[in-house]
């Protein structure tokens, strides 16, 4: 419990009415779902914690070319709703070039918990991986995880990515400043901005302490350089 305390505190601060909610237009979450297997990838790094990173995809993105897909059908096809930015993931971070990762635990999401979610992480598979891979680094339990991610992801303002997108000459620098001028103390130090192999943008990769306050990002998680050509696809 006290682990957990220590972790929510600092948040309550940033809770703010759920503008990350028109991100998930008309989202309609299924009555029934299952909780998918997960087997690591990698080695268990149970290391210490010094900050954190939310990683934010750009769901138009990364639904081009699999609409059709059975295994993105709740993100992509658009039978349950539009997406926007979603949490791929609240991953925490180490010293140096390491993370923890694959912390040993016997828990795992409900299906309660994955409802919960399902329109701020729009894949139940990817619900329970970050659990098994991420967040059972940080808490005891899931449900304390994508808590700690749902408040933080609401805390958040959103600009007119679509506007911004018709923007001549577009940069990753543009980007991160109209994020962080949306965002009252966010600098654009902390906005780290992933852009795929073609210049098309992929995710916002927000940087934290480990008070989750903003914080620089290193050069791991800024991504490409404020002067890097950028586009953002609509989904049209």
């Amino acid at each position: 419990m006290r682990r957990t305390a220590r972790l929510i505190a600092p948040l309550l601060c940033l809770v703010a009415p759920a503008a990350g909610l028109a991100q998930a237009y008309q989202c309609r979450i299924p009555p029934k779902v299952s909780v998918p297997q997960v087997r690591p990838d990698g080695p268990s790094r149970p290391l210490a914690v010094t900050g954190y990173t939310l990683a934010l995809s750009w769901s138009p993105e990364y639904c081009k070319g699999r609409e059709a897909a059975a295994a993105q059908r709740f993100q992509c096809s658009g039978s349950s709703g539009t997406f926007g930015f979603v949490v791929h993931g609240l991953w925490p971070e180490s010293r140096g070039n390491s993370w923890p990762q694959w912390c040993a635990t016997r828990r795992e999401p409900t299906p309660a918990t994955i409802r919960r979610n399902l329109c701020t992480v729009p894949s139940a598979a990817l619900i329970a991986r970050q659990w098994a891979k991420h967040g059972a680094c940080m808490t005891r339990r899931p449900e304390t995880y994508f808590n700690i991610t749902r408040i933080l992801y609401d805390s958040l303002a959103w600009p007119d990515f679509d506007a911004l997108s018709h923007k001549p000459d577009l940069t990753a620098g543009d980007v991160r400043s109209l994020f962080a001028a949306a965002n009252k103390g966010w600098s654009e130090a902390a906005v780290g901005v992933k852009l795929n192999e073609r210049g098309w943008l992929q995710e916002l990769r927000l940087c934290y302490d480990r008070r989750f306050r903003p914080k620089a990002c290193d050069r791991r998680r800024f991504g490409a350089g404020n002067e890097q050509a950028a586009k953002i696809w609509r989904g049209l």
